[in-house]
């Protein structure tokens, strides 16, 4: 499956931002679905998962109440809301897929992943 995320900018501490992600390829319908972020320095942090018919979601607590995730199985779309945005959300923003069949957190779950978006948050 090819991924390609977008929405990524500079945006003010916040400001609301949705992050998408296209996907073509391999049925996106019954694939599980994820995002993560990478800040400079800093190890790839998990965010988000959503099942492939959208019923379960997990995000962890970090992000929860903050962030939310949803998918448009019609239009092969997965988004990424994000509330409230603060400067220590400046990262790049990944969507990624899963081929397992668990609501699974870890970078090594994904075996598909897409460019990376940047989002950038000023003071």
């Amino acid at each position: 499956v090819q991924l390609q995320a977008s929405g990524g900018g500079l945006v003010q501490t916040g400001d609301s931002l949705t992050l998408s992600c296209k996907a073509s390829g391999r049925a996106f319908s019954t694939t599980n679905m994820g995002w993560f972020r990478q800040a400079p320095g800093k190890e790839r942090e998990f965010l988000a998962f959503i099942s492939w018919g959208g019923t379960t979601t997990y995000l962890p607590e970090s992000v929860r109440g903050r962030f939310d995730i949803s998918r448009d199985n019609a239009k092969n779309m997965l988004y990424l809301q994000i509330d409230s945005l603060r400067p220590e959300d400046t990262a790049v923003y990944y969507c990624a897929a899963s081929t397992s069949s668990k609501v699974v957190a870890r970078v090594r779950d994904y075996d598909y992943w897409g460019q990376g978006t940047v989002v950038t948050v000023s003071s």
